[in-house]
């Protein structure tokens, strides 16, 4: 595959319109006219005295939960208050500057990027895109003139940290690679 072209852009939607498929999503809350926070995962929603909460993780709290297998106490975001990372062609309009909603997140290539390790990555593959990596190493040349990179399942980057255990990585052309 030669000079794969990018992957499509990140662009946060309002959790209302997939309250129904939240669990284990990315997502991003905040306040319109105040700021956001990402590096967030979600749980199914739940309902109290009328109104519709959205449980939210760290993501690192997130994979706790998932490979140990234990309950989690998360706090309850009001599902107005709650954005979920969508990768689609058709990203909405959005003004310079605006804090009406987070913004869209245009991936960029990690070639000329200053730090990758930990970083999330998009892999350009064949038939599309892999989501959910983590870049684990710096650009490093292989092979003589090949510029890679090594990745990792996002679930074993929080494996290495909570275990201690080094993920299983795979060495990528760094050409096939993008920052989220």
């Amino acid at each position: 595959m030669m000079n794969p072209s990018p992957p499509p852009p990140i662009v946060p939607t309002p959790a209302v319109e997939l309250a129904d498929r939240l669990r284990g999503r990315r997502v991003i809350v905040g306040v319109p006219g105040v700021g956001f926070r990402d590096g967030l995962r979600a749980d199914d929603v739940v309902v109290r005295d009328g109104r519709t909460y959205v449980p939210v993780l760290t993501e690192q709290d997130y994979y706790r939960v998932e490979i140990e297998e234990i309950e989690a106490i998360a706090p309850l975001v009001p599902i107005d208050r709650v954005w979920v990372e969508l990768a689609t062609e058709h990203p909405r309009r959005q003004s310079l500057g605006a804090l009406d909603a987070p913004p869209v997140i245009e991936p960029t290539p990690v070639l000329g990027a200053p730090v990758l390790v930990g970083r999330r990555v998009v892999q350009a593959v064949p038939d599309g895109f892999v989501r959910d990596l983590r870049a684990v190493s710096q650009v490093y040349v292989a092979g003589g003139d090949r510029s890679v990179i090594r990745i990792c399942a996002e679930h074993e980057w929080y494996r290495w940290g909570m275990a201690g255990t080094p993920p299983e990585t795979t060495e990528v052309l760094a050409g096939h690679l993008w920052l989220e």
